[in-house]
């Protein structure tokens, strides 16, 4: 073989006026390299220490089975989420009933009667339905009426104090 047909001095000629250009640019991709193998590096460490985040308290579970118990824990606090808006509901259909607005005004309906003995107590639900309990404390007993309400109006004739007691409970 003679030198004319041996491929490697052909190729050794090409290459060596631009071999310094040529170890410089490998330098610079094996730079480029080495910068991309450190992010992934801590790319890697980072999803690691998530997932050990996401598998903790796992005893050794793969991250489906962790995944999955999960999902039944948020199932589960589902279900108990539409079992307490229920019983929400009847409670506050029950609290719309109850008495909540009060008013109490005592008196001294007797000037011969020492003390405001005597009072009259509006008890209201929400809609302002409910009745007016009133008190007449004398020497020889006592007398209790009641009169009912109905959306903030007596059905009977109120007296003074009623009337105070039911404008506190409606205020």
């Amino acid at each position: 073989m003679t030198p004319a047909e041996d491929p490697r001095i052909d190729l050794d000629a090409f290459v060596q006026p631009y071999l310094g250009p040529i170890v410089v640019g490998l330098c610079l991709v094996l730079l480029i390299l080495l910068i991309a193998v450190i992010a992934l590096a801590r790319r890697t460490r980072r999803f690691d220490a998530r997932l050990a985040g996401l598998t903790r308290g796992s005893e050794g579970q793969d991250l489906e089975a962790v995944l999955d118990s999960h999902l039944d824990k948020v199932f589960a606090v589902a279900r108990e989420l539409d079992e307490l808006a229920a019983r929400m509901a009847v409670l506050e259909a029950a609290q719309r009933r109850s008495f909540q607005r009060v008013g109490l005004v005592r008196y001294n309906p007797f000037e011969e009667t020492g003390g405001n003995q005597s009072f009259a107590l509006a008890l209201l639900d929400a809609s302002g339905d409910g009745w007016v309990l009133s008190s007449l404390h004398a020497r020889s007993g006592t007398r209790v009426y009641a009169k009912a309400i109905k959306a903030g109006r007596a059905d009977a004739g109120l007296s003074e104090e009623e009337t105070a007691a039911l404008g506190q409970a409606m205020a």
